[in-house]
């Protein structure tokens, strides 16, 4: 019988530093990123930003949620002040990925190089580099890394030069891969962690509810964003709260 792979009890497990054995891991990753980051091409092309623009957000950004999010507040006019607040709100999650991760980097990762490792941070990467057993080491992260940025540009772009040559009817019926991004967003996670889904619903009813003539002459659509986003994962936060047995090592 062969013998697995593991360390010895009472030993740490090997570092994993291969490019190879990273850029494997990466590629459905890179698969799933570029067929949802079409939508967010069309997206663009349709409300008439510009294809450079469009691609340039998502070589720049590389956060789904991050970037549907402010769309809305680009395309609503919203203030550089509520973009601000709305992708911190949003992509605060990364943060807390971000060190925990930097406690399973190798010690030869250096400081410069933990500076671009959390750039390159989503939560399917994360995913995958915590679930090693040992440390990781750069060129492991670099081989993960570079599938998933590259599909998300490369499907970005697909999708707004698909935008921009289709008819305008067509266009405005391919405004429905929005919401197809959202369910590819959220059904994962809420599959895990069904508070995800009360999360989402309340959200969704909650950005009704700012609609409501009053409100919404009051409330512009980037502060809406924020506000839902807040009130719902604060409310989840106290009907299931996340038990520390729950919590991934």
């Amino acid at each position: 019988m062969a013998q697995q792979e593991q360390a010895p009890e009472g030993r740490r497990p090997a570092a994993e530093n291969s490019f190879r054995r990273g850029f494997l891991d990466g590629v459905p990753i890179g698969l799933g990123y570029f067929s949802v980051s079409i939508a967010f091409g069309i997206l663009c092309a349709v409300n008439g930003m510009d294809l450079r623009a469009t691609v340039l957000i998502s070589m720049t950004n590389l956060t789904s949620a991050g970037q549907l999010a402010g769309a809305g507040v680009i395309f609503g006019g919203g203030t550089l002040l509520e973009m601000a607040l709305t992708q911190l709100v949003i992509n605060l999650r990364y943060a807390l990925m971000s060190i925990s991760l930097s406690q399973k980097l190798h010690k030869s990762v250096r400081f410069a190089d933990r500076l671009w490792v959390s750039f390159f941070i989503t939560d399917e990467i994360f995913a995958v580099s915590a679930s090693k057993p040992g440390e990781v080491g750069r060129r492991y992260f670099i081989g993960v890394a570079v599938v998933p940025y590259l599909g998300w540009a490369l499907g970005t772009l697909a999708g707004a030069v698909a935008g921009a040559l289709l008819p305008q009817s067509v266009q405005s019926a391919m405004g429905v891969a929005l919401y197809g991004m959202f369910v590819a967003i959220v059904v994962p996670a809420a599959k895990a962690h069904r508070p995800v889904l009360g999360v989402a619903a309340l959200a969704a009813a909650l950005s009704c509810l700012v609609y409501v003539p009053f409100l919404h002459a009051h409330i512009s659509s980037g502060f809406s964003i924020i506000l839902c986003t807040v009130c719902a994962a604060m409310a989840f936060a106290w009907l299931a709260p996340v038990k520390e047995t729950e919590v991934p090592a």
